[in-house]
């Protein structure tokens, strides 16, 4: 990990020296001196890492000096930026203030130069120490293979313990096994055909695939068959010697003794060769963890027309879809364990198959939910509780407790730190670092994606791209750690944009793990006791409910010089919460992320926020600030400023100076209770265009008129744009701005006004209509709140749009919403809330071939709704809200033949009547049958919500 640490600061040292350098003058060459010592340690510092709990103390210590003596750089150097980059005017005074700056900072600067003597001195020492351990441990390619093999040995140990698993003691693999047999024997002998299974560590994915591999009619139906465990370190050429021995004794033949000396490309024809002229074949390879294994191997694959089968298991989505690409896709997603099976697959190791003793429950559900349906979790943990007294609750109380420790340690536990730090060991270094930071969220939380994106980039952990968005950048981070099963997405904002996320539990703990190793993050609670007393980079504190005295007398004894994140995830007490943040803002000189959300007693911003020179993100979104004051303009390297759900309703004239604000959220619910009536937004200074940077608006009040709206056409990099109070008269102009806006993915368009109140929308104007207009090509999502005459012709010709809202647009019965929407190619959300009058809705056949997800609520004379045969053929999710004259389901919903769950809320007596009562012979019965999940929710007398499933049975893989 301390390689990890000195790649990522040797790229910010690197930036340092292109942007700040000059102001570096002399030192320039000391600087430059350090890093060019840091990168020749890195190569080392790879596979001394690699021995790191093996190795002598002396080279543990040298590890971390590497690692302080790189973060001491950085510090040095941001104070030096910090103190001597701020006075850049120009013209008469500008030179007398940098005159007087130069006499008075002289001390300053000399200073800064014996700090960075004294970190050379300090390199220069450990690079000594560097040629000493370089002979001691050896960075040779033979040395580096050779702990490359011991490390491929001892996994293959590993995976070979799972081929041994009698099937008997396997719980929750039937239904699996015979998806996977089926598809193999399925017909298509004219194609090779590739299955792919893909999960996490230890979900079990190599037990389930040998099972299918030794299933005897999978056996008789390929009678030539091999299993090649890949693995991280694969040696190519061993691995197809490996393959040719098998083959030659399926086929009992003799092995050519030449393939000892052969190459790469010999030993690939000698496969092709043998299983073209042998029977049907049936090969696994057993995690994969490279695409390019794949695009090498391959070659040596005849197709022939025997309908061969290729088996593949892998951690990566990316592996596992680009293996199948030239064959018929199929990609088999390995699920966690039931909490049946889990609970099955513990009581079989320790009670033989018996049930938990009652006295045990609760501290056994408590261990099972840490495991999370894991297999390997699970077998290793009840292995370790095997060897407990039954009748000492206390001895499993401990385990419980203790379970992050035991993973950290080398005892029972870990076999499952070994194959889940794998994974982890296998990302790249900005990968690694992006992974650790999830650390400071607690367990169980609920992730918000964007906000953990949004935090990477200001930490400066995503990496600049030729031509490519740096939040686009930052999402193909988010995307990699989920293809690699080591991120998972739990809900989307809209399709194919993840909206929340989580880690599983016991990957979680070996990220805490490995992120206090290295100092990275410091994860305390209010509690204070738990104040950290060294100097920490980053602090997350996490909610708690003690004594506020102790709080402000603890706090005294922590060291902030060094702090560049500070974190709050949950509320605060208030006297922490102000003295805290009061006390940070003043002496943490080097903060670049102050993340504040949520903490409701925060009603104004502490002025010494206003000298934090490097500040890059500023989150007081939740709190209770109403006013931002004219010294936000003092804040030249902001790029986030979040003050949604605040009081602010006005931005100062200053907000311009910031012209690298990127981000700029201003808003506050209409109705805090209900979110269908839209937020309010913020009044800009009428020279708001000047903001050039600006990729995300939300939300500027346009009520102000036609000047404010010509200026948001100047903002040519925006990305999401939030309007509120649009006046009708200036929707021309709008659609004159908006097609400057050539990059807008969200687009939301509120008129003045509150649901049936809201003034018309006018956007049907030429200026949008256009062909040419790359605004109708770059829309992804499009919300309208207010009343509209007719939908916009444009919208018909939004073929990228995956999400559309219609809110109070009150369309009348002539202007069915319905038509516009239903061919276009990529529409997968649909949400209408008081957007027609009309009496009834037809889906019609072939239309919305992607729609996924269809909302209808208060639309108060809707009376029928029917869908024809072919039409919504992918829907999954179909809510129907506040509908008061509907009184029968859908007709034609038994069409919707891929419906997952079906939401009745507060909808009519009738209908709900209706569909209670349906008996099992009956053709109404027959009509809904097929949905796995039906919810009817309304209010109670007491005004209670109360939700009930009419039925729920096991979903359908869709």
């Amino acid at each position: 990990m301390a390689e990890t640490v000195l790649s990522f600061v040797l790229a910010q040292l690197s930036t340092f020296l292109l942007e700040e350098g000059r102001l570096l003058g002399g030192l320039r060459r000391e600087v430059q001196f350090i890093m060019d010592e840091l990168e020749q340690m890195r190569a080392f510092l790879r596979e001394a890492e690699a021995k790191e709990e093996h190795a002598q103390p002396t080279l543990q210590q040298w590890i971390k000096q590497v690692r302080d003596a790189a973060y001491d750089t950085e510090d040095i150097l941001d104070e030096f930026v910090a103190r001597f980059a701020r006075h850049r005017a120009t013209g008469f005074y500008g030179s007398v203030r940098r005159i007087f700056s130069s006499i008075k900072n002289l001390r300053a600067r000399h200073r800064v130069s014996s700090e960075i003597q004294s970190i050379k001195s300090r390199i220069e020492d450990i690079a000594v120490a560097h040629q000493r351990y370089q002979s001691e441990y050896g960075i040779s390619a033979q040395a580096s293979n050779s702990l490359s093999a011991v490390n491929d040995t001892t996994w293959r140990y590993s995976r070979d313990d799972a081929l041994l698993v009698e099937e008997a003691k396997l719980v929750g693999i039937d239904q699996p096994k015979k998806h996977l047999i089926s598809e193999l024997l399925k017909g298509d002998d004219y194609q090779l055909k590739v299955v792919s299974v893909v999960g996490m560590g230890g979900l079990g994915k190599t037990t389930l695939v040998k099972k299918v591999h030794e299933d005897p009619e999978v056996r008789r139906h390929f009678p030539v068959r091999a299993w090649v465990t890949v693995s991280e370190t694969c040696d190519f050429q061993f691995l197809l010697k490996d393959l040719i021995r098998q083959l030659h004794k399926e086929g009992k033949k003799p092995v050519p003794q030449s393939i000892e000396s052969m190459t790469t490309t010999e030993l690939k024809k000698i496969v092709k060769d043998f299983l073209q002229q042998a029977g049907r074949y049936a090969i696994v390879f057993d995690d994969v963890w490279d695409v390019e294994f794949w695009n090498t191997i391959k070659f040596a694959l005849p197709e022939s027309s025997r309908g061969n089968r290729v088996i593949l298991t892998t951690r990566k989505a990316d592996v596992a879809y680009a293996s199948c690409i030239e064959s018929r896709r199929f990609v088999y997603r390995m699920e966690p364990l039931s909490t049946e099976d889990s609970r099955t697959l513990f009581c079989s190791k320790i009670f033989d198959g018996g049930n938990c003793p009652d006295h045990l429950m609760n501290v056994a559900e408590g261990i099972l939910d840490k495991c999370e349906g894991l297999p390997l979790a699970i077998l290793a943990i009840s292995g370790l509780l095997a060897s407990k007294d039954v009748n000492r609750i206390d001895e499993w109380e401990m385990v419980r407790r203790s379970l992050g420790g035991e993973l950290e340690g080398t005892g029972k536990l870990d076999r499952i730190r070994k194959i889940l730090s794998l994974s982890y060991g296998d990302l790249p270094w900005h990968l690694k670092t992006c992974l650790l930071y999830t650390s400071i969220y607690p367990e169980d939380c609920k992730i918000g994606c964007s906000d953990l994106i949004n935090l990477w980039i200001a930490e400066r952990f995503v990496e600049w791209r030729e031509g490519m968005n740096i939040e686009d950048v930052a999402w193909g981070y988010f995307s990699e750690l989920v293809s690699r099963s080591l991120i998972q997405v739990t809900g989307v904002f809209y399709e194919g944009l993840p909206d929340y996320c989580r880690i599983h539990d016991l990957l979680r703990e070996i990220i805490i793990s490995k992120s206090r190793e290295q100092n990275m993050v410091t994860v305390t609670t209010g509690q204070p006791t738990t104040w950290p007393s060294e100097k920490v980079r980053r602090l997350v504190v996490h909610s708690s409910s003690s004594n506020n005295t102790q709080h402000h007398q603890q706090r005294r004894s922590c060291c902030f010089d060094h702090l560049r994140s500070f974190i709050t995830v949950g509320s605060m007490s208030p006297l922490l919460s102000e003295t805290l943040l009061s006390e940070i803002s003043r002496s943490s000189k080097l903060l670049k992320v102050l993340y504040f959300h949520g903490q409701e007693t925060q009603e104004e911003i502490p002025n010494e926020i206003f000298n934090l020179f490097h500040l890059k993100h500023l989150d007081l979104s939740g709190t209770r600030v109403e006013r931002v004051p004219k010294a936000i303009g003092k804040l030249q390297h902001l790029e986030f400023l979040d003050l949604g759900d605040t009081g602010v309703r006005e931005l100062p004239m200053e907000i311009l100076k910031l012209q690298k604000l990127r981000f700029l959220k201003v808003y506050q619910q209409v109705d805090s209770s209900d979110d269908d009536y839209g937020y309010h937004g913020f009044k800009a200074p009428s020279n708001m265009g000047g903001l050039l940077a600006l990729e995300i608006l939300h939300s500027i009040d346009a009520s102000s008129g036609s000047t404010i709206i010509k200026e948001i056409g100047k903002l040519s990099q925006l990305r999401e744009l939030y309007i509120t109070k649009l006046r009708r008269e200036d929707g021309k102009e709008l659609c004159s701005s908006l097609a400057n806006l050539t990059s807008l993915r969200e687009l939301s368009v509120a008129s003045i006004g509150k649901g049936d109140d809201h003034e018309m929308i006018d956007l049907n104007h030429p200026s949008l209509s256009s062909s040419s207009s790359s605004f109708l090509q770059s829309l992804r999502m499009l919300i309208l709140y207010g009343r509209l005459e007719k939908m916009p012709q444009w919208v018909a010709r939004l073929h990228g749009l995956i999400r559309i809202d219609l809110n109070w647009s009150k369309l009348r019965g002539e202007e069915d919403p319905l038509e516009s929407l239903q061919h276009l190619p990529n529409l997968g959300e649909i949400n209408f809330c008081g957007s027609y009058q009309g009496e009834g809705l037809c889906f019609k056949t072939g239309g919305f071939v992607k729609l996924k997800r269809l909302e209808l609520r208060r639309m108060e004379g809707l009376r029928w709704m029917r869908v024809e045969e072919g039409a919504l053929p992918r829907l999954h999710q179909l809510y129907l809200d506040l509908l008061p004259l509907l009184e029968e389901l859908p007709m034609g919903i038994q069409h919707l033949s891929h419906l997952q769950e079906l939401y009745l809320y507060e909808m009519s007596s009738e209908m709900i009547e209706k569909v209670e009562n349906q008996k099992e012979e009956s053709e109404d019965y027959t009509r809904i049958a097929h949905i796995p999940e039906i919810v009817i929710g309304c209010y109670t007398e007491d005004g209670e919500w109360r939700e009930r499933q009419l039925w729920e049975k096991k979903k359908k893989k869709t």
